[in-house]
């Protein structure tokens, strides 16, 4: 059994996304040599990250309220890693990549954006490949626990004056019942055509509207 890291590392130099464009704070505090205690200033929506419906609508749902059986078990990739940048995820490319789904998969959608871009601010968010509403739509028809993706999915996230309406993959996957999974990485780790067991434990922040994931997968 092998546990792969499909998590982004965070920084001093992090930065969430344009609407907010706001640096990853990291404090530390120290009292004697030994002995050490940090504090972080982080948007929810940070690196690696699970966005839950109350990110877009008043009475979604928060991150307390979410079991972690609805970001863990059986996952395939559809693997789009010759997509260019800045270029729309389409449903023919999903259609032609795609492997059989299941009710309940995890999808995890591969651009290969996020291991050579990550870091790269803002050049990360407003040059990475984005997914079209219909495609979102083809996505969650097969009826997903959860969909994640390793760039920043959402064209209009990479505009400073977006407006709530305009969050379409997040709605589409949200109202689905779904959960959107943000920023992975690593994602050529992973078997093309094979299922596997994949993790996405988060912070159960009361309230909020998002929170930081570890993912991972399992393989035999």
């Amino acid at each position: 059994m092998r546990i792969v890291d499909l998590t982004v590392e965070l920084s001093g130099e992090t930065y969430s996304p344009p609407s907010v464009n706001q640096p990853l704070g990291i404090t530390v505090f120290t009292k004697e040599p030994g002995w050490q205690a940090t504090k972080v200033d982080l948007m929810l929506h940070s690196g690696s990250h699970i966005d839950f419906s109350k990110h877009y609508r008043l009475d979604g749902e928060t991150a307390e309220n979410i079991g972690l059986d609805r970001v863990s078990g059986e996952a395939v990739v559809v693997d789009l890693s010759d997509i260019e940048p800045n270029t729309a995820i389409t449903v023919e490319m999903l259609r032609a990549r795609s492997p059989e789904f299941r009710p309940g998969d995890l999808i995890l959608v591969r651009t290969g954006w996020t291991d050579r871009a990550w870091g790269e601010f803002p050049r990360y968010y407003i040059e990475s490949p984005w997914c079209e509403p219909s495609a979102a739509d083809w996505l969650v028809s097969h009826r997903p626990k959860a969909v994640g993706f390793d760039c920043f999915s959402e064209q209009a996230a990479r505009w400073a004056d977006y407006q709530p309406a305009d969050f379409h993959v997040h709605r589409i996957v949200g109202d689905a019942g779904a959960i959107l999974m943000q920023q992975l990485t690593g994602l050529g780790q992973l078997p093309v055509g094979e299922r596997f067991q994949f993790f996405a434990p988060f912070l159960a922040v009361r309230g909020a509207e998002g929170a930081p994931a570890r993912f991972f997968a399992v393989l035999e």
